[in-house]
């Protein structure tokens, strides 16, 4: 069994209420699970689901990333309003489902996380930092970073691929230039 691709989850994680989510369906997709029986963990343990550790979405955050997330598009014809799934209540959940699926999911989801952490970190310690040299290696391990997030994905054959992400105290740019095999 190898670990779920990094790629995968950080796909599936959406910015919500100034907070990264991923949504009920998005999580059941990456435990290969239906989003009823994920609703249903919720149901059956509602305790170990505090405020905060699950957003409902209201129809205006459903159709706000709907509109803004293409990959959503399906979720524009579910009558249903989804959950959003704070880190928390993902670990939390974690608690409850089992199984080796499980156990590679919820590994996925924590280096995903991880790494998230870890770039604004490193973002933030960049626009504090006063010198050239400090600078050059925060910006390398952000780099770094991201490189870790996107994974082999962006690898491509013979073109050049390129990620350009504008941050108020730095620019970085994740490009991959790959020669025929």
């Amino acid at each position: 069994m190898g670990i779920l691709e990094n790629k995968s989850v950080k796909d599936k994680i959406v910015r919500l209420r100034g907070q990264d989510v991923i949504l009920d369906f998005a999580v059941a997709e990456i435990y290969g699970v239906e989003t009823k029986e994920i609703n249903q963990a919720v149901r059956n343990n509602p305790k170990k689901f505090p405020y905060g550790y699950i957003l409902q979405l209201d129809v205006d955050e459903k159709q706000e990333v709907v509109k803004n997330f293409d990959r959503l598009d399906k979720l524009k014809y579910s009558s249903v309003l989804p959950k959003a799934f704070t880190e928390k209540g993902l670990y939390m959940l974690a608690t409850i489902l089992k199984g080796d699926k499980a156990i590679e999911a919820t590994i996925s989801i924590i280096e995903a996380f991880a790494k998230l952490r870890e770039l604004s970190r490193t973002i933030g310690e960049l626009s504090a930092c006063p010198d050239k040299y400090g600078q050059k290696s925060l910006m390398q391990r952000s780099g770094d970073i991201m490189a870790d997030l996107f994974g082999e994905d962006l690898q491509t054959n013979g073109t050049e691929t390129e990620i350009e992400l504008n941050f108020a105290v730095m620019k970085l740019r994740h490009k991959v230039k790959r020669g025929g095999k």
